[in-house]
């Protein structure tokens, strides 16, 4: 039995993780003002940041149309996959699982469609998961089952260094809160629930990154999987190293927050997903 997986960018996996296991990543599109580019393809992470710090419009997203959902999957199935299990970032957040939905009722052919609930390094934690399950021999159930059982067992949380391009892009979700004191905090979000939480405030840098590895090192006797993401965050190893010393690990994953996330978390953003222990 032969699995393919299948995600979508907000995944934040280099070009690297997803050949090593043949992962499909279907790009959801990032628009500047008039400009729409897809994401990966017409859009590079490096010109992604360039283009953000110098535009006059702050980025906004769209989801991919159930088309280029159907498309990857009737591929994989063509390509003598058995099965497809798509993970999706979370539906409370993006239209994009429902684009994948309505993408699997065209195709003729086994495809499970999930919601991790949860976005950046957390979804490509999951994703990286039931790659390694699947190139191991596991079939769509069982997959389905794994990715059940880490969602709910994965945790994100992040720093923010400005509440705008939530605010103005309509993802602030339960965050509401920090709104009043955003140009004098530095914000602490939990997307462990699949959408923004506040999780707390600092004033300083340096203070909100404390917080986030201390928040980390309370579960470091239960973590299985630890990654960290940034948004060309300029104190990302400085980050690293705090958070290796205060869980004891040093097999800490670190990628870059891809367009889709930084869109709405805004540059400098530094975000941690762990996968607890049952």
């Amino acid at each position: 039995m032969t699995v393919r997986i299948v995600t979508d960018s907000a995944c934040d996996l280099t070009d690297d993780e997803v050949r090593s296991f043949g992962i499909d990543v279907v790009p959801l599109s990032i628009r500047f003002g008039d400009e729409e580019l897809i994401d990966r393809e017409q859009l590079t992470v490096t010109d992604f940041y360039a283009r953000m710090a110098s535009s006059e419009h702050l980025p906004q997203t769209a989801a991919p149309s159930p088309g280029q959902f159907e498309q990857a999957f009737t591929g994989a199935l063509a390509d003598g996959a058995d099965q497809v299990v798509c993970i999706n970032l979370s539906r409370k957040v993006s239209a994009t699982i429902e684009a994948a939905e309505a993408g699997a009722r065209s195709v003729d052919g086994d495809v499970r469609v999930l919601d991790s609930v949860s976005v950046t390094c957390g979804l490509g934690t999951i994703v990286l998961a039931a790659a390694r399950a699947a190139a191991d021999g596991a079939d769509a159930d069982a997959i389905t089952a794994l990715v059940a059982d880490l969602s709910a067992r994965t945790r994100v949380y992040a720093v923010l260094d400005t509440l705008e391009n939530l605010k103005k892009g309509g993802r602030i979700g339960n965050a509401q809160a920090l709104l009043g004191s955003m140009l004098s905090i530095k914000p602490l979000i939990d997307f462990s629930s699949g959408e923004v939480e506040e999780a707390g405030r600092q004033r300083t840098r340096r203070k909100a990154l404390t917080w986030l590895s201390d928040k980390v090192a309370e579960h470091a006797d239960e973590i299985e999987h630890l990654a960290v993401a940034h948004a060309m965050a300029g104190d990302i190893d400085e980050f690293v190293a705090q958070l290796a010393a205060a869980t004891g690990r040093d097999d800490i994953r670190v990628d870059m927050i891809g367009p889709v996330v930084a869109s709405h978390g805004g540059p400098g953003v530094i975000g941690v997903g762990l996968v607890l222990a049952n």
